[in-house]
């Protein structure tokens, strides 16, 4: 697992947050689920990184 790609993913993840945040905050469905779908798909690319971690030891 490369350091650019943790850092990548936990970028999308941490957008995600603020984009779903600033659409509950102005009651924006669309920015809130755009923000829900970066966040998600962020934490399962770490996961999914830290899966293939585990297993190339």
């Amino acid at each position: 697992m490369s350091v650019g790609r943790t850092i990548r993913h936990k970028a999308q993840a941490f957008t995600g947050r603020v984009t779903e945040r600033l659409g509950r905050t102005t009651r924006n469905r669309r920015l809130r689920r755009q923000g829900m779908t970066d966040r998600i798909s962020g934490d399962l690319k770490q996961s999914g990184d830290k899966a293939k971690g585990a297993f190339k030891r």
